[in-house]
């Protein structure tokens, strides 16, 4: 039986002048799935992921995580910006503590925590650091840890790979499937790399130009563990030809 952690009915969204950003999107992401958003720039994929964190408003239709109808920011979604968004003037440990810490749990609560998120995104050296003293692929561990800090049910990742190199983003995706792995979230990962969301995801969601709308739906049945042989395997590029044929619809819908 299916477990909805993420349903959406209906998302309609139009920005101030009339220009249309979501023409009413549905969508059932199950508990424990990995689900990747595609589709043409300006389509809408960062403004349907902002409004399912609460962080925007839809102009129609309801967003509910476990049955329970997002009216604002809530606890149940961590969020990953591309841009890692770290405070500059705080530690990694720090950083990650800061969510704890502000809502009011003592240290002694949240110290084993937050030591093993630091642990499970590799940066147990690095906990004395700062942001400026990293690179970009230990920001965007420490970014994960952060949101992870705070036990979310559903990880909404926004493009967190893009301003990385071919060579480190492919490995860093390997480190996302790991996390995903050990921690059983429930992702919903905004990408606007096919290979990316190929080798990543439970399914694949093509949006199509804006106003964005669900234009297609791919289940993606690789075998897991993914490992970087199959980026070279003749089904990945099966797969991957039906998401960029998809795609091209995309660009035309």
């Amino acid at each position: 039986m299916m477990v909805s952690m993420l349903l959406l009915k209906d998302i309609t969204k139009v920005y101030p002048g009339g220009v249309g950003a979501l023409g009413g999107i549905s969508l059932f992401v199950e508990e424990g799935e990995f689900v990747c958003l595609l589709g043409p720039s300006g389509c809408g994929k960062s403004t349907l992921l902002h409004i399912v964190a609460g962080l925007e408003t839809a102009d129609a239709g309801e967003v509910s995580v476990r049955g329970e109808q997002v009216a604002g920011p809530h606890r149940s979604a961590g969020v990953i910006f591309q841009d890692y968004a770290l405070f500059p003037w705080l530690s990694v440990g720090k950083n990650v503590s800061f969510g704890p810490s502000v809502r009011g749990m003592k240290k002694e609560q949240y110290k084993k925590d937050v030591e093993d998120w630091i642990s499970l995104v590799g940066l147990e050296a690095f906990v004395d650091k700062y942001p400026g003293q990293l690179s970009g692929g230990m920001k965007q561990r420490a970014a994960i840890a952060r949101a992870l800090a705070n036990d979310p049910d559903l990880l909404l990742m926004d493009e967190p790979l893009a301003a990385l190199d071919e060579q480190l983003r492919e490995s860093l995706q390997l480190e996302v499937l790991r996390i995903w792995t050990q921690t059983q979230k429930t992702v919903l990962y905004v990408t606007h790399s096919v290979l990316e969301a190929v080798f990543l995801a439970s399914r694949v969601v093509v949006l199509g130009k804006r106003p964005g709308k669900v234009l297609a739906e791919l289940p993606i049945d690789l075998p897991r563990p993914r490992t970087q042989q199959m980026r070279v395997s003749s089904h990945f590029h099966e797969l991957e030809a039906q998401v960029r044929s998809i795609m091209v619809e995309a660009a035309d819908a």
